[in-house]
């Protein structure tokens, strides 16, 4: 029961993505063919909004809710990794219609043929899993 507060958060998250026409699919493809500015608009917010949340976290010492210190490890820079890493996903994502946050909110409202990607994401998860342990990190 005390994980309630998390179940309505993500119902209020999949209703901001409804209602920002954020799970579009049509919203996407216009996105990925330079059709419309909505989605770039949506990303342009959401990446300052981020950054503002980071720096007060920071500033504030924030802690999460079992009192531990958040913190963003410094990670070694591999640029060919983000390279193939935004590939490969800006491929799932323009394949798909979907990025892996509104896959919920699209099988809730209706969309069960994102059950199909759901279950892709998972074995991408699993493949990763698998192969990690190869992969410079």
């Amino acid at each position: 029961m005390k994980n309630i507060r998390f179940l309505l958060l993500g119902i209020f998250f999949g209703f901001v993505l409804t209602k920002s026409e954020a799970i579009s699919w049509f919203r996407i493809q216009e996105m990925f063919r330079f059709q419309s500015i909505h989605m770039f608009g949506l990303l342009g917010t959401a990446i300052p909004t981020a950054m503002l949340a980071l720096y007060l976290i920071k500033k504030f010492q924030i802690h999460t809710v079992e009192g531990e210190n958040i913190s963003v490890p410094k990670k070694k820079f591999f640029k060919y990794r983000y390279i193939l890493g935004g590939t490969i996903f800006g491929f799932g994502w323009a394949l798909a219609g979907a990025c892996p946050g509104p896959i919920y909110a699209l099988i809730g409202n209706g969309n069960l043929v994102f059950i199909v990607v759901l279950l892709s994401a998972m074995l991408g998860v699993l493949f990763h899993t698998l192969v990690k342990d190869k992969l410079p990190q």
